[in-house]
């Protein structure tokens, strides 16, 4: 079921204007004779959800598309993704989601993604976009089961330094939380406001960087053992400062960067090396992150 939306009026080259829209993207995965099936979607506009085939011996893919080719302001998505007992799923997106300029109200997304026993579920959208003067509000929370396993994260680049443009004001909150049987285990939450050209520019913060990412694996299993394997992994690109660490069961990987391209490419490494290492799956990411 889904009913259409106003798309964003433009109003100059970097300004939108929008009511807001909310979108809404469900999706279930069980696991039937041996094989992971989609059990359950609902899609409103501007979410869209497409389901690849994917390459052989890896898992089922569910891919989400943003339709009216970026957020604006007072635009509020709702995003779940709920895996039965024994299923493995990937879900990504499309494209980098942009987020553009508001002139008061705040993008507003929610992400909830529910693993079942010893179900598997990786959560690798590619990046997103935040245009100067954007607003957002994103908290994401994964819920997991005994024996349940999760590998996910997100990158979030300040501005279009291509074309000049950096995220110098406007609005940011970013917060994730991992739960493991009804217990929080790891939480992080990132609040960018008022004078953030200077937030950005300090070198205890984030040093001038073009962009920032974080990616978590939550193994069925203690995670210290891929901590090394993973600082190495995070060494290999020498223009990206990156570092890892297990704590509360939960490996975490963080980085930062000058260079967007080169981020996204380590990003893809260690996510690559990580679903190999923890659950013998191909070191390979979806034919989208390519393109």
């Amino acid at each position: 079921m889904s009913t259409k939306s106003p798309l964003p009026h433009k109003k100059g080259a970097r300004e939108f204007i929008s009511p807001g829209v909310t979108g809404v993207a469900e999706i279930g995965f069980a696991a039937r004779v041996g094989r992971t099936r989609l059990a359950h979607l609902y899609q409103h506009e501007p979410l869209r959800v497409l389901f690849p085939t994917p390459a052989e011996g890896d898992l089922a893919q569910a891919v989400l598309v943003t339709t009216s080719g970026g957020l604006v302001g007072g635009d509020r998505l709702q995003v779940s993704a709920r895996l039965s007992e024994g299923a493995r799923a990937q879900l990504t997106a499309a494209a980098a989601e942009k987020v553009y300029r508001s002139l008061g109200p705040t993008t507003e997304v929610g992400q909830a993604l529910s693993v079942a026993a010893d179900a598997w579920l990786e959560f690798l959208p590619p990046e997103t976009i935040l245009f100067d003067g954007a607003r957002l509000r994103r908290s994401t929370r994964v819920e997991l089961a005994l024996g349940a396993g999760f590998l996910g994260g997100d990158i979030v680049v300040f501005g279009r330094r291509a074309r000049g443009e950096y995220f110098t004001r406007g609005y940011l909150r970013e917060a994730w939380e991992v739960w493991r049987e009804g217990r929080l285990v790891w939480g992080d939450a990132l609040i960018l406001d008022g004078d953030i050209a200077a937030t950005i520019a300090d070198p205890a913060c984030f040093d001038s960087a073009a962009a920032f990412a974080s990616l978590i694996l939550a193994s069925p299993h203690d995670p210290r053992p891929f901590v090394e394997a993973a600082r190495a992994v995070l060494g290999s690109c020498a223009a990206v400062r990156g570092g890892a660490s297990a704590v509360g069961g939960v490996l975490v990987a963080r980085w930062l960067a000058s260079d967007a391209a080169l981020l996204r490419r380590a990003f893809a490494d260690l996510a690559c090396h990580l679903r190999a290492a923890a659950m013998g799956l191909p070191p390979r990411l979806p034919r989208l992150w390519h393109v």
